[in-house]
């Protein structure tokens, strides 16, 4: 069935949600996503629905007005710049089943054009040439010039899953400018420890989009009744089940680690490991006295101090967590301003001052 897919492309000041935001508009009226929590998405409804009418894509931006109170925009000030997309099976014969990697590219200055899909953007994207050999022509499409001074600029980001504009300028790449929005997998959250901590770390990963592993070397311990968030309970040896994920490739830089067992048979060589590894988070269960030992063992297995700095330890937030869903929530509300790095102050949003959504500020150039 046919459908048009609004996307967030250029966010400025405060807004609800960040750039690759998009929301899906089917030909029989089913909406699924949310741009703004409310505020212009009957407004894009009504575009997508004269996209899906005549087939041409559209660019339309919605801020605050103050002249009319009725008119469809931001209440918090900010603006969004949404591209509404109208798709049908014709368009993207090879469009990916929900949830595997993807990338689209897009072309904003002039008249917009159908999007180029990169089905593999790891294995597509990793070279340029790699890139051109399967989306050459593609590319050419997209462009008035030769393809291949964008595809070393776009390669990179590609494979980075990057989303947002990408601004090509100077006439070797016929000064495009490109929106990228990359799909990725969901990001590995790997929890170490059968216990009623890691069930509930499992749950609040699985409720913000992770795919979850609970591991452990404990057969009796580590079943999968005992973790129904889990996708998937594995009984190993933590830091071989590691390093085996990371030769595969199934680790990446979004990828999180929580060590929750407080048994140092397991804690000093599954955190060595961890650290070794380029994930956005290494976090361990313990208290103070605890932290400070299993410090001076990594140090004496040989983890170098910019290592040791990495890892948050005792982990979570100081929100008076006393549950296990408690902790999971202290955990995951570190977890979340770790991977937002100095965008987040960790402080109460009164306290603060300037835009509540800084992260919105994206452009790839």
């Amino acid at each position: 069935m046919p459908c048009a897919a609004a996307t967030v492309v250029r966010a400025t000041g405060s807004v609800p949600r960040p750039v690759g935001t998009s929301m899906l508009i089917s030909g029989n009226g089913t909406i699924t996503g949310s741009l703004s929590g409310g505020c212009v998405e009957a407004a894009v409804v009504a575009v997508a629905e004269d996209a899906l009418a005549d087939g041409r894509p559209r660019l339309e931006s919605f801020g605050y007005s103050d002249t009319d109170a009725f008119a469809a925009g931001l209440t918090c000030g900010g603006t969004l710049d949404v591209m509404i997309q109208p798709f049908s099976p014709v368009m993207l014969p090879d469009l990916p089943a929900a949830g595997t990697p993807c990338a689209l590219l897009t072309r904003m200055d002039g008249p917009m054009s159908a999007p180029l899909l990169v089905s593999d953007p790891a294995a597509a994207a990793a070279t340029p040439a790699e890139l051109l050999s399967r989306h050459g022509a593609g590319l050419r499409a997209l462009l008035d010039a030769d393809p291949l001074p964008a595809a070393a600029r776009l390669a990179p980001l590609i494979a980075a899953g990057r989303t947002g504009q990408v601004d090509l300028g100077g006439p070797e790449c016929g000064g495009a400018v490109l929106f990228l929005e990359s799909r990725l997998a969901a990001p590995r959250l790997v929890l170490v420890g059968s216990n009623d901590f890691s069930d509930a770390l499992a749950r609040q990963g699985r409720l913000l989009g992770y795919h979850v592993t609970v591991c452990d070397a404990r057969p009796a311990f580590t079943t999968p009744d005992r973790f129904p968030a889990a996708h998937q309970v594995t009984v190993q040896w933590p830091d071989q089940y590691l390093r085996q994920q990371d030769q595969s490739g199934a680790l990446d830089a979004r990828s999180v680690i929580c060590v929750l067992t407080h048994d140092a048979r397991f804690d000093v060589t599954v955190l060595a490991a961890a650290l070794q590894l380029n994930v956005a988070y290494v976090g361990a269960m313990g208290s103070r006295r605890s932290h400070e030992t299993r410090m001076a063992a990594l140090a004496a297995a040989g983890v170098t101090p910019l290592q040791l700095q990495r890892l948050h330890s005792p982990v979570g937030l100081d929100i008076g967590a006393a549950s296990p869903e408690e902790t999971a929530l202290s955990v995951f509300a570190e977890i979340v301003a770790a991977r937002s790095g100095a965008a987040a102050s960790g402080l109460p949003l009164r306290d603060g001052t300037g835009p509540i959504h800084p992260f919105n500020r994206l452009h790839v150039s």
